[in-house]
Order: structure tokens, then C-alpha cells, then sequence
């Protein structure tokens, strides 16, 4: 009789838990996620699922979180549809929204916000600290690694080559302006390239937690949003700086210049 018991509990089907390390990926019920504290994944907007992260601190659990239009947060290298945009999770650096694969999308900025870019970064033809001093190289490409080896150009840079790695590196900040913004707002081509400049400034996290994007998906007259939300953005390590009020300024300028091409929705 207990050899068939035995037998029976081998045939039921039992749920499969995903346990993962802390910032390491799980899986919750079928929905990707990974291992934080629930005050971090609160505060990304995620939701804390307990059970899924059973090495970790009782407050580490399972942070799953929806984004974008029909989004997942999920980490980069399992999202097969390869449609990322970086800011609208909470966690580690390579848990991004993977986003459904599409036709649509964000629009390459203008020439005007290229040339703004440009402007304002300044060109640097071999890796060099920043005026807070971060290692940058070309028009502000922000280095990932020792001696910016992810760079696929040989050193030192031309204006040319550092051109195509700027318009590179852009594509990520075009995909979280596009996706951070509701469909509803319409936003012509110097609008969303201002915006791109801005989040290629300061981070896709700090756009996405923004009151400008809150205030624009609300409804708001952009020009008006624009002009009041982008000036705060001055400061770097809590300072005001000279070059950062005369982006702003600058950005404003750009968001304010009317045109008739609509860049925003992207589709």
C-alpha cells in the first residue's frame, strides 16, 4: 500500500518556481522578474512576489513589473524580440522592458537635435573624464568598460566615427522618450528631439521618473511643460552649472521651434 502511494505522489504535476539569487532573474507564476528588495521593486512600479527568491533576505522577493505598450520587464538577454527600452524597470542595469516585436519604431532625431547634441558634449577624440568626471569619448558616449573597449573604433576618433557611435548610442535614449510617452501625446520632431537630448543628459531612469513625462502624458500643453519642467534639470552633484542651464535653455529653444513633421507617435 505505501509503495503505491509513493507511486502516486510521483505522478502529480507540482508548480515550478523559478529561486534566483539577489539581482538574479526568476520566474513568479510564469512571469520573468528578479530577486530585490520590495522597497526598490515599489518604488520602480513593480510588484513584489514572495516565495520565488528563498536564499535571500525575507524582504528580497520577486519584482515582476508590466511596461511600455504590451511590455515585460525581463533581463536583456532573454527577450527574444530585441525591441528594449531602458528605464522602466527597477533592479540591475540589464533588466529592461522588452517591448512586442514591431514595425514601429522611434524615429531617428533631426539634424537639429543632432547638431545640439553635438554642441553641448563637445567632441573628444580619445577616452577623457567629463566635467564630473565620468570616462567619456566622441560626443559624450559614457564608457562602459576599462579604456571604453566596447567602442568598435580604433582610437583616437574622427569626427566621422564619433558621429556614428553618437547616432548609435542614441537609439537606446529614442526608445525610452518614445515608449515613455503615451500614444495620446503628439509631439513634432524638435519636441521629441529635445527630449531625446534631455534623457541623453540625465538617464532614462530620471526621464521616466520625471514630472515633465508625468505632466506630458497628463495632458498638458507640452510647450508650456517644457518650458517650466526642462531649466530644473541644472544641477550635476547637487551644484548648478553653467553648461547644463545653457542646454536646458537650449533645448527649450528646440522644443518651442514649430514644424510640421510629427515624430511622436511613432506610428
Amino acid at each position: 500500500m505505501r509503495s503505491c502511494f509513493l507511486s502516486a505522489l510521483a505522478t502529480i504535476s507540482l508548480p515550478v518556481a523559478a529561486y534566483a539569487a539577489l539581482n538574479g532573474p526568476c520566474t513568479a507564476n510564469g512571469l520573468p522578474g528578479v530577486c530585490i528588495a520590495t522597497a526598490t521593486c515599489s518604488s520602480g512600479g513593480g510588484t513584489s512576489r514572495p516565495g520565488f527568491c528563498p536564499n535571500d533576505p525575507a524582504d528580497v522577493q520577486c519584482c515582476t513589473k508590466s511596461c511600455g505598450s504590451g511590455g515585460t520587464c525581463r533581463f536583456t538577454n532573454t527577450c527574444t524580440t530585441g525591441n528594449i527600452a531602458s528605464g522602466l524597470c527597477p533592479g540591475p542595469a540589464d533588466f529592461k522592458c522588452c517591448l512586442p516585436a514591431t514595425g514601429c519604431t522611434a524615429p531617428t532625431v533631426n539634424a537639429a537635435t543632432v547638431s545640439l547634441i553635438k554642441q553641448f558634449e563637445g567632441f573628444v577624440a580619445s577616452p577623457a573624464p567629463d566635467p564630473i568626471g565620468l570616462p567619456t569619448v566622441g560626443y559624450g558616449h559614457l564608457c562602459q568598460t576599462s579604456g571604453c573597449a566596447e567602442v568598435p573604433y580604433t582610437f583616437p576618433l574622427t569626427t566621422t566615427t564619433a558621429t556614428s557611435l553618437l547616432m548609435s548610442d542614441l537609439r537606446n535614449f529614442q526608445n525610452c522618450i518614445a515608449s515613455q510617452i503615451v500614444d495620446s501625446v503628439r509631439l513634432n520632431d524638435n519636441q521629441y528631439g529635445a527630449l531625446v537630448s534631455w534623457a541623453f543628459n540625465v538617464g532614462c531612469g530620471n526621464t521616466a521618473s520625471s514630472t515633465l513625462i508625468s505632466r506630458l502624458n497628463a495632458g498638458q500643453a507640452p510647450n508650456t511643460v517644457a518650458a517650466e519642467e526642462l531649466p530644473k534639470w541644472n544641477k550635476a552633484g547637487g551644484v548648478v552649472l553653467p553648461g547644463l542651464v545653457n542646454r536646458r535653455a537650449a533645448e527649450v529653444t528646440l522644443f518651442s521651434t514649430a514644424s510640421s513633421v510629427i515624430a511622436h507617435p511613432p506610428c
